[in-house]
C-alpha cells in the first residue's frame, strides 16, 4: 500500500467512498484495494450487487486523474459524468468481507474526456471488466 490520501484525489465521502486504499500509481493507471462492507450501496441483506463494481471502477479512474492532476500543480476534480460502455460481471453477488483489487488504465484521453477499462478481482477471480467513459464536469478552462 501507498501512503497516498485518498481524499485528497477524489470527491467521494461517507457511504459513497468505496476506496480504501491506493496499491499503485502512474499517470496512466491504477491498483486500488477496497473492502466491501454493510455500509456500501446495494446490500441485500450480507452481500452487494455486483453493479456496485462500476462505482469502484470509477472511483480508481477518478484516483488516477487527481494523481496526474495533482502532479501537474492542478486543483483536484470535481466531478465526472460517467457512461457504461462495456460491463461483464461474472458473480451474481459479492458477500460483505470481501477483499477486492481494481486495476484501471486509461485506454483514451482527449481534453475533458477519457475511456478506462477496469478489471475488479477478489483474489485472483474475476469479478467483472468495465470500460467506462468519462468527461469532466465543472471544468473551468481559465482556472488551470
Amino acid at each position: 500500500m501507498l501512503n497516498i490520501d485518498i481524499d485528497s484525489l477524489i470527491p467521494h465521502r461517507d457511504r459513497i467512498k468505496m476506496i480504501g486504499e491506493v496499491l499503485d500509481i502512474t499517470p496512466e493507471s491504477a491498483t486500488t484495494g477496497a473492502l466491501v462492507t454493510s455500509n456500501w450501496p446495494l446490500l441485500d441483506g450480507n452481500a452487494v450487487s455486483p453493479l456496485v463494481l462500476i462505482e469502484v471502477v470509477a472511483q480508481t479512474g477518478a484516483v488516477i486523474d487527481g494523481y496526474k492532476r495533482k502532479e501537474q500543480g492542478k486543483a483536484s476534480g470535481k466531478g465526472w459524468l460517467v457512461g457504461v460502455k462495456e460491463a461483464r460481471f461474472n458473480v451474481a453477488e459479492i458477500s460483505v468481507g470481501t477483499y477486492l483489487v481494481a486495476s484501471v488504465g486509461n485506454s483514451y484521453s482527449f481534453d475533458n474526456y477519457s475511456v478506462i477499462k477496469g478489471i475488479v478481482k477478489a483474489g485472483e477471480e474475476i469479478l467483472a471488466v468495465i470500460v467506462l467513459q468519462a468527461l469532466r464536469m465543472n471544468e473551468d478552462p481559465t482556472s488551470d
